[in-house]
């Protein structure tokens, strides 16, 4: 890169770090590379496995910040780089091995023809997993610890309810490293098996062998970790390969259904460890997400869907997880093809009348959403649309702006007027803060939750 285009790569740099999230910025536009600028045109260079993701997500922010610098006629294009660059000073402190997964801590022995069950879903890869605002943390993440493992996040731990891709993820996780870093080892378990495993090793006399098996790896990928609760000596035993493995510089990833923080019958050391690295949550997704999803699921699965606005009938009704989300498309196209009719909009509500009722939606105004919130935190009316940013206020005035977007249909920059004139990057600001400050606390979760409960029964 020569002074010059450093020089401004530098300059544009700083605008996007300004632009978008730390976390965003970091994963996704810190590394890329300003490769070539020549008159109006700007090249930069991503990693094959973000490449068509950096461009499609942030091909309009990098073309803004870019402009900011050098002008409105400059265009930019994002390319693939034509190999991967092993980061500098990356190594790993485990010998070398080929790859292998299991959840059994015996060796596993598998015909070629007949792959094993551990094994990766090559389906359930990052290409097929659906982005959206409920996830977009823990996919940034997961893609990150695949590119880069025991580097960017150690532990990372991916909690979220049932059914909204958590699996998904973890598999994705084995098939990057597995095909990107074919010399480290990986694990792939649940709680369940490794529970079942270490039994069974205790009662065989097998503890060295078990041992052996889980600490002497690369990458750990442990699902539904909630499964270890309640088991004082497969609790002792994880503890200990916990810390083995982290000591030893391997990488961590594990899922549950609950925060760290909300695993109760976990010991205090274990929900420690658990949180000490990210814990992104993954929520249930919202309406374009959901209708991403069944495209995505009727183009994958080869559906000829000719009506595109039953799978907008289906989406919308269907709000619970992705994996309802999808039998329910599934008992659509079963229907439509048992009875010989097309797949419209009135079939698909025929067939999902029965299994998802529709339900009343209460609207809400954002003034009432605003008064809600004052008797909830009691404070004025006045205090929530100050220019206070005591914490007394902030708070309160987050939560409003934070479930006026949620509940309404208003614009960010009407949520953003109708909070003392604050433009719509403040609205976005007190979304993502209370996101994570939810995420991050039980407590501040129920008290959202109760203010949402009161504003969806009126009372």
């Amino acid at each position: 890169m020569s002074a010059e285009l450093d020089h401004v790569w530098s300059q544009i740099q700083a605008e996007l770090a300004e632009t978008v999230d730390e976390p965003v910025y970091r994963i996704w536009l810190e590394p890329l590379r300003a490769i070539d600028l020549a008159e109006d045109h700007l090249t930069l260079e991503a990693s094959a496995q973000t490449c068509a993701w950096v461009r499609d997500r942030f091909g309009r922010i990098l073309q803004v910040c870019a402009a900011a610098v050098l002008g409105p006629d400059l265009t930019v294009d994002v390319i693939e780089a034509s190999q991967i660059h092993t980061p500098a000073g990356s190594s790993h402190t485990q010998a070398e091995h080929r790859v292998r997964t299991a959840t059994s801590a015996q060796p596993t022995h598998t015909r070629k023809d007949s792959p094993s069950p551990s094994s990766p879903n090559p389906k359930l890869a990052f290409e097929q997993f659906v982005i959206g605002d409920s996830n977009r943390l823990a996919h940034a993440a997961a893609l990150a610890v695949s590119e880069m493992p025991a580097q960017a996040y150690n532990p990372l731990f991916i909690c979220g309810p049932p059914g909204l891709g958590k699996t998904h993820l973890l598999s994705s996780i084995a098939n990057l490293i597995g095909a990107h870093h074919p010399q480290l080892e990986i694990r792939r378990t649940t709680g369940e098996a490794f529970t079942n495993d270490f039994l069974l090793a205790l009662g065989s006399g097998g503890m060295d062998r078990f041992k052996a098996g889980f600490r002497h790896v690369d990458v750990l990928l442990i699902d539904d970790v909630q499964f270890l609760e309640r088991k004082t000596k497969t609790e002792e035993e994880f503890f200990h390969t916990f810390d083995a493995l982290y000591e030893a510089g391997s990488q961590i990833v594990l899922t549950s259904d609950r925060h760290p923080s909300d695993l109760r019958a976990l010991e205090d050391r274990l929900r420690e460890r658990f949180a000490a690295g990210l814990v992104a949550d993954i929520r249930p997704p919202d309406f374009p997400t959901r209708l991403a999803i069944l495209r995505k699921r009727a183009h994958h699965d080869g559906l000829e869907v000719v009506d595109q606005a039953a799978l907008e009938a289906i989406a919308e009704r269907v709000s619970v997880n992705v994996r309802a989300l999808e039998g329910a498309l599934i008992r659509a196209v079963a229907f439509s093809s048992l009875t010989g009719r097309p797949l419209t909009t009135e079939l698909a509500r025929e067939v999902l009348d029965g299994l998802y009722p529709r339900a009343a939606v209460t609207v809400r105004s954002i003034d009432e959403i605003k008064v809600a919130a004052c008797k909830q935190f009691e404070i004025t009316g006045e205090e929530l649309v100050s220019s206070s940013r005591t914490p007394r206020i902030a708070w309160p005035r987050q939560v409003a702006m934070y479930l006026a977007r949620e509940l309404t249909s208003e614009s960010l920059p009407a949520i953003g007027r109708a909070f003392g004139g604050r433009d719509h990057t403040t609205v976005l600001h007190a979304w993502r803060r209370t996101e994570q400050r939810i995420s991050a606390s039980v407590e501040l979760r129920a008290t959202v939750d109760e203010l949402r409960k009161r504003l969806s029964t009126g009372s």
